[in-house]
């Protein structure tokens, strides 16, 4: 049986990739396993896009469907400062999220999560993702509709996505959601779509 890496409780053999990776200047010690987005030796480009230009607008930050933990704890090296939680349906994303924050030192809170089940009651300054495109858009869209009741007002949600691989409809629906959007950055065919709770 194939496992993707929404999966809630994977079952394929469990294979890791140890490396280190740099981003914004910062160096992770960190593994990426089988099951689990992305698994590589090296953070995804869409994942270092986003943390290479996000810029936090207060205190909290979660990071939802956090695979192995890139974002989250990129986040957290870059911002120490921040209060950061990760969120994953996967349990085996959830494991190693947490393995990664012990390798690296970083306190951060890993719930597992159906998107924001996990986290229902709270509200954040900014919400990022790398949302698990391969769900399918249903579940992508659910995302980015129910991130508004997490947001606190002046918060945003930053999402990457490769545009013609369904970012530009996700940025239709972050439009329709906040009102607002913007491209914060593109690059070969990827984009940081950023929208503001006014």
């Amino acid at each position: 049986m194939n496992d993707f890496y929404y999966s809630e409780k994977p079952v394929s053999e469990i294979k890791e990739k140890e490396f280190t990776d740099t981003c914004a200047g910062k160096l992770l010690k960190l593994i990426s396993v089988s099951g689990v987005f992305s698994f590589e030796n090296r953070i995804d480009k869409a994942s270092r896009l986003l943390i290479e230009n996000f810029k936090p607008t207060g205190n909290t930050v979660l990071d939802v469907g956090c695979g192995y933990g890139a974002i989250g704890l990129f986040i957290k090296t870059i911002y120490p400062e921040l209060s950061v939680t990760m969120v994953d349906i996967n349990e085996r994303a959830v494991k190693y999220s947490k393995i990664n924050a012990e390798r690296n030192y970083l306190q951060v809170r890993v719930i597992k999560s159906d998107l924001y089940s996990g986290v229902e009651s709270e509200k954040f300054r900014d919400i990022v993702t790398n949302p698990p495109i391969a769900a399918g858009k249903k579940v992508v869209e659910r995302l980015i509709r129910e991130s508004k009741q997490h947001i606190n007002p002046g918060g945003s949600l930053w999402l990457v996505a490769f545009h013609n691989k369904g970012g530009s409809s996700y940025k239709k629906t972050m439009q329709e959601v906040f009102n607002n959007v913007q491209d914060v950055v593109k690059k070969g065919g990827i984009r940081l779509y950023r929208s503001i709770l006014m």
